[in-house]
């Protein structure tokens, strides 16, 4: 009798073992370039995965400084640029490492405030001239782009005198939304979605830069499978349409049919 009461009692904590461990969250860090699609996919993708997302959004540059000192994550979406050199290190599972989608750079303003002229570069010179202020994320992934325009257009010392540089997106769209400041230089795909927010175009041609994103499972993740699936939920042709209506371009566009 009480080996029998023993062998139900294993019987039931293995059983409860694994119920937990089904239910136990992914743990993921990600770009803030990547947010808005992957919040618009996150219902599909936790009902796919059978558990919950437990999603912290920051800098490419942040995160990788997180990762590279041993913080333990399942899954991780970053620039591309980041997860190979992640990668190269160790730090993520390297045959792992999928292409998720890019996203271009532009300009945005608080909504319901006149839209500046961006579309050419005599027209950007002139509206950055003209602006009271200004406003992006200093180690955001756009930041690079940004200084290489304003050097490009020869007013660097100018932009930089009414600039203020923040150390996360949030504190940058808060500007903007407040009116504090008048316009904000970031992602494409971080000021579509944002609310209190106008999206005014994307940079010149001749200034455009495309942030590429990528994906890869943590070499120690602690559900590595539930880990590849989301990943592979990011790039399924159902998810064109997130991608597209974010201000992204999926990576596999081109093979992918539209979604009806």
């Amino acid at each position: 009798m009480r080996i029998h009461l023993f062998l139900t009692l294993v019987l039931f904590l293995m059983v409860d073992a694994a119920r937990a461990q089904t239910q136990q969250p992914l743990r993921v860090l990600a770009s803030n370039g990547m947010q808005a699609v992957i919040n618009e996919l996150r219902p599909r993708i936790e009902k796919e995965l059978g558990r919950s997302l437990n999603i912290e959004f920051g800098t490419s540059v942040a995160i990788r400084q997180r990762i590279e000192s041993g913080e333990a994550f399942d899954a991780t979406v970053l620039t591309s640029e980041v997860v190979n050199a992640l990668a190269k290190a160790g730090k993520i599972d390297a045959k792992s490492v999928t292409e998720l989608g890019r996203s271009g750079i532009g300009f945005g303003v608080k909504a319901g405030a006149p839209e500046p002229d961006v579309k050419t570069p005599e027209a950007v010179k002139k509206t950055l001239l003209n602006a009271k202020s200004l406003t992006w994320v200093s180690i955001g992934a756009s930041r690079a782009t940004i200084d290489k325009m304003t050097d490009a257009l020869g007013i660097s010392s100018e932009v930089k005198a009414k600039t203020v540089l923040t150390q996360g997106l949030d504190e940058s769209l808060a500007l903007i939304t407040s009116g504090k400041n008048e316009m904000i230089l970031t992602l494409t795909s971080e000021i579509m979605p944002a609310k209190g927010l106008k999206y005014v175009g994307p940079f010149p041609e001749r200034f455009q830069n495309y942030v590429t994103f990528s994906a890869g499972v943590g070499p120690k993740a602690s559900v590595p499978a539930a880990a590849a699936l989301f990943i592979k939920q990011l790039t399924v042709p159902q998810a064109a349409n997130a991608y597209r209506a974010k201000g992204m371009e999926m990576s596999n566009l081109k093979a992918v049919r539209p979604v009806k």
